[in-house]
């Protein structure tokens, strides 16, 4: 099936052989886990509990969400906003840039058409809809960050350039991106937006990748940091809990924005996956910025209500005094100028309108308005 990728082969294996996170096979983690992040006394979900939605594990109707276009007409005051668009899909506008991290519009997190996790959350602008981005970032190839028809989409309907981990691009390129378009790289490597004065560093995570239950590990993944000429954001990506960050706060800080994962949470989990209370340390670790919650709200992809990870983080937030930036799905919001939230997620949710509705399968396209890497401010 196309919508598992390809295997890196020639120049591209080549450079991720040479890598230090290779081990022979694939990559891995180095840094040593932290103790009692998994615990080994809860037993990995059964395949009943994937596979079907227990009692509140899922909203009985779409959340709130706004249409974010009027907003994205205009130029950031303070030169930096970020709007969440579900899941881990932000339109991050920094310095002048547009960058996408994530964009998944797919109706499943799978390879399969009628399997799998399915988006229980409309994105709230149809991808044909969005406005000019100077490039697209990719963290890693799990397919709620990697989505097939969202990049068959983006391949033939844009120029846009891909931003991602070593090994990714195999899975880009086999699905019509042409290389010239790719950057892979490598942790601690650095690639510029092309035309912006933007770039992007890719930066350590603790996780793991594939696509298929057989191959294991075959390209890296990676957290992001995107650096304008005033701003810095930092994005997680998947992660577990690792010391590392104190080391990217030092090396790539301060951040004006963090975006790290809470949700899709299990215990057993728990070395691979932050959840709100690690994401709360990882913060401690970072040591700056307003922090937006990402990793929720979009897709069941773990036995837990589906409101427990950001009920959480926001009780501990407060006593711990981490800044929260909560928008709701669609609102464009600019972080660094600490506006109150409210708890949107709770209480009646509307009905979705006919355009909140995710692109189809793979023969879906992006319009003219994707083409080119400049992004037209005035």
């Amino acid at each position: 099936m196309h919508s598992f990728g390809a295997t890196a082969t020639g120049a591209r294996l080549e450079r991720m052989r040479a890598s230090p996170r290779w081990d022979g096979a694939g990559f891995r983690n180095l840094y040593p886990v932290l103790p009692g992040l998994r615990d080994a006394n809860v037993p990995m979900p059964r395949m009943t509990q994937m596979l079907r939605a227990g009692p509140g594990e899922q909203p009985a109707a779409p959340l709130p969400a706004h249409d974010p276009r009027g907003a994205w007409a205009r130029r950031p005051d303070t030169g930096l906003r970020a709007t969440w668009l579900g899941h881990s899909t932000v339109l991050i506008e920094i310095d002048g840039a547009r960058v996408l991290t994530d964009p998944v519009w797919g109706t499943r997190a799978s390879p399969f058409r009628l399997m799998g996790p399915r988006r229980f959350q409309p994105v709230p602008v149809r991808l044909q809809d969005m406005p000019l981005v100077d490039a697209v970032l990719i963290s890693h190839d799990h397919y709620d960050h990697l989505d097939y028809p969202t990049i068959r989409a983006l391949a033939k309907g844009s120029a846009v350039p891909f931003i991602t981990s070593l090994g990714v691009g195999a899975h880009l390129q086999a699905w019509g991106v042409a290389p010239e378009r790719i950057t892979e790289l490598d942790w601690w490597e650095s690639a510029a937006v092309p035309g912006t004065g933007v770039r992007v560093t890719a930066a350590p995570s603790q996780h793991f990748s594939g696509r298929s239950l057989k191959v294991r590990n075959p390209t890296l993944w990676s957290s992001l940091v995107i650096e304008g000429d005033r701003h810095r954001v930092f994005f997680s990506g998947d992660t577990g809990l690792t010391g590392e960050y104190a080391d990217i706060a030092a090396r790539l800080g301060p951040f004006d924005l963090t975006m790290l994962e809470i949700g899709a949470f299990y215990p057993a989990w728990g070395d691979m996956h932050l959840g709100p209370r690690n994401a709360l340390k990882a913060q401690a670790l970072l040591g700056s910025g307003a922090l937006l919650p990402v990793h929720w709200g979009t897709f069941r992809l773990a036995p837990q209500p589906w409101d427990e990870p950001i009920e959480t983080l926001v009780r501990e937030a407060r006593p711990a005094g981490v800044p929260l930036v909560l928008p709701p799905l669609g609102e464009a919001v600019e972080p660094t100028q600490q506006r109150p939230w409210s708890p949107w997620w709770r209480g009646t949710a509307r009905a979705p309108e006919p355009s909140d509705r995710p692109i189809p399968d793979e023969e879906s396209t992006a319009p003219e308005r994707l083409r080119g890497t400049a992004w037209p401010l005035d």
